[in-house]
């Protein structure tokens, strides 16, 4: 890796700047930067939305955009993640990163810990919304998609028992507590029932949300990358990224694996779970771990008309027109090993006694990506020790839902505009 350059402060806005990394997080950096007047060129090591903003439930749901690192996790015990089947899996590891990271994700676990977390987040989801909407009156999706960004009215959250639903429910005080805004109700069975009859009678409580969002993530990214296209940049699938060079005050030069090279005047590491080994060099030591998601989609009886989740399950199910996209499971392993079918099998062993009307058996697209995620749960937003190299990553489950607003936040750090009060929290030299 590279020796970092000078760390003085950019004298004045870059004309071109390289984003590194075509998911939602990357292309909404590349769009505001657009917006400030910037060319961009946006490289991908294979193509627009190729990790983990494909597959994913789509949410931008500012109730349940929390701190990963929640002490309800630590309640599963060392045994119990140990276990394939278990919504939160750890695989027998020697993998001193791994270990590294599992040792601080637990340390920020604690309650006190994640409610200092929480209120970052509760600052976050205030304008996450309002960057969607910036997007959207730029023409974002306005052609590619017939609803590119739904209301989920109401959102649902089911639950086995009503003591099941405890957990939530003080999760959802809590965001309150911290200055967030949470319209929400609670149900019987019957009740969440007749809202989606789709559901079985294995679901006997839930808890209804107003004010929450969701997309399409292939859809409304691949619309993303046409805007940005339409106003003058450049994707390059098949660029990966090997190495950044500061070149100081001659900008940086940008490597690929393939002996390729460009040059701008900054670059913009937006990778995911490959950031880390990028940013290094340039001071941030946050260990970015894969938090590996999986995917797949079936077709119920009758389609659920909103997004509705399992928390216990931790199971999510977004209807993406003519099919249900079920996600869920977070394992910690390496981001390149193939897809695990135990995992996708624990997904609908849970996922089953709580529907009805779903051939389990004909599901389809069945997928596995890498979510950035880092030990205290907080993205990794801003410049490094080098004004020149910027990071924007770390998002963990939420990429999707803070992807525009990160895009934003980075532009506007580029271009000499202030910065909102909360993003001393998101600090990558932390």
């Amino acid at each position: 890796m590279s020796t970092p350059g000078s760390a003085a402060s950019a004298s004045s806005t870059p004309q071109h700047v390289v984003v590194a990394g075509a998911g939602m997080v990357g292309l909404s950096t590349a769009w505001f930067l657009q917006e400030r007047g910037v060319q961009v060129t946006v490289v991908d090591r294979a193509g627009v939305a190729a990790g983990s903003s494909w597959g994913n439930a789509g949410w931008i749901s500012p109730a349940l955009t929390l701190p990963l690192p929640e002490p309800a996790v630590l309640s599963y015990g060392l045994k119990a993640m140990l276990s394939p089947s278990s919504p939160v899996y750890v695989p027998l590891t020697a993998d001193p990163k791994l270990l590294r990271f599992l040792v601080g994700f637990a340390r920020n676990c604690t309650p006190k810990r994640w409610r200092s977390a929480m209120a970052v987040f509760a600052a976050l989801n205030r304008d996450a919304l309002g960057a969607y909407d910036v997007l959207g009156d730029g023409g974002v999706a306005g052609h590619a998609v017939d609803e590119p960004i739904q209301d989920a009215d109401p959102f649902l959250a089911g639950f086995s028992s009503v003591e099941n639903r405890t957990t939530l429910v003080e999760e959802l005080a809590h965001v309150v507590s911290s200055g967030g805004s949470v319209d929400y109700d609670l149900l019987s069975g019957e009740e969440i029932r007749s809202l989606e009859p789709t559901l079985g009678d294995g679901v006997r409580a839930g808890v209804r949300m107003l004010g929450q969002r969701y997309v399409n993530p292939p859809a409304y990214v691949a619309s993303l990358a046409e805007s940005v296209v339409a106003r003058g940049g450049e994707i390059r699938a098949g660029f990966d990224v090997k190495d950044v060079l500061d070149l100081g005050p001659r900008g940086v030069e940008v490597l690929a694996r393939t002996g390729e090279r460009l040059r701008a005047d900054a670059v913009v590491l937006a990778t995911g779970t490959w950031l880390g080994d990028l940013a290094r060099a340039y001071g941030v030591k946050r260990v970015v771990q894969a938090g590996r998601g999986y995917s797949f989609t079936v077709v119920p009886e009758q389609m659920p008309k909103n997004p509705i989740y399992f928390p216990v399950e931790r199971v999510a199910c977004t209807p993406l027109g003519d099919r249900l996209r079920v996600a869920g499971t977070m394992e910690f392993r390496d981001p390149d090993a193939p897809l695990e079918p135990a995992r996708i099998e624990a997904i609908v062993a849970s996922a089953r006694p709580m529907f009805t009307g779903v051939d389990w058996d004909a599901r389809q697209e069945e997928w596995v990506g890498s979510r950035p995620c880092t030990t205290d749960g907080l993205p990794l937003v801003g410049a490094t020790r080098s004004p020149r190299v910027h990071v924007a990553g770390g998002h963990g489950m939420w990429g999707i839902a803070l992807g525009p607003l990160t895009g934003r936040m980075v532009a506007d750090a580029m271009t000499g505009r202030q910065a909102p009060a909360y993003a001393r929290h998101l600090d990558p030299l932390r």
